[in-house]
């Protein structure tokens, strides 16, 4: 089984993956990107490394009982694709305080409140490959719970349950 934890930057993934109890082989691809030197370029107007797509994937194929966790994971081939969500407020407030700039924390929480991740995975996957989750208001072990039981197949995928246009 192939698992991808994705969302928008400061949903959680990183935090929630690290307490989740689970057979499978964790990889957070932000790391394993610079460890692999599968960076590009630098696009310094958002402050971010650019991937080499390509290499990730090759990088990622034939790797069975697999979970991937990143805000790209949604790019590459899985059997169920998490989508973490956080209110767009919420999720601002975590990146600032993390210290990344007014207008960067500004941008992903308007993504966020755009559902632009959650789409381009049901784009990519299909509504029945994409299980969302709102992680707002919720524990990191909570979180973690939410994920053992989309890899446990205790839950039913759902898509567009979650709607932060308010923030708009």
């Amino acid at each position: 089984m192939r698992v991808a934890v994705t969302g928008t930057p400061g949903t959680g993934k990183t935090t929630a993956v690290e307490r989740l109890d689970s057979d499978l082989e964790i990889l957070h691809l932000n790391e394993v990107i610079h460890e692999e030197e599968f960076v590009v370029e630098h696009d310094d107007e958002r402050d971010s490394a650019v991937a080499d797509i390509d290499a990730v994937a090759e990088y990622l194929d034939g790797r069975d009982d697999v979970l991937f966790e990143s805000h790209l994971a949604h790019h590459f081939d899985a059997d169920r694709v998490v989508v973490l969500r956080t209110h767009p407020e919420e999720l601002e407030r975590r990146l600032v305080d993390r210290g990344e700039s007014d207008a960067k924390a500004e941008e992903n929480a308007e993504s966020e409140a755009l559902d632009v991740i959650l789409t381009e995975a049901v784009e990519r996957h299909g509504e029945g490959s994409v299980y969302e989750v709102d992680a707002t208001e919720r524990e990191p072990d909570e979180v973690a719970a939410a994920i053992g039981a989309v890899v446990a197949g205790e839950r039913e995928p759902q898509a567009g349950t979650v709607s932060f246009l308010d923030y708009l």
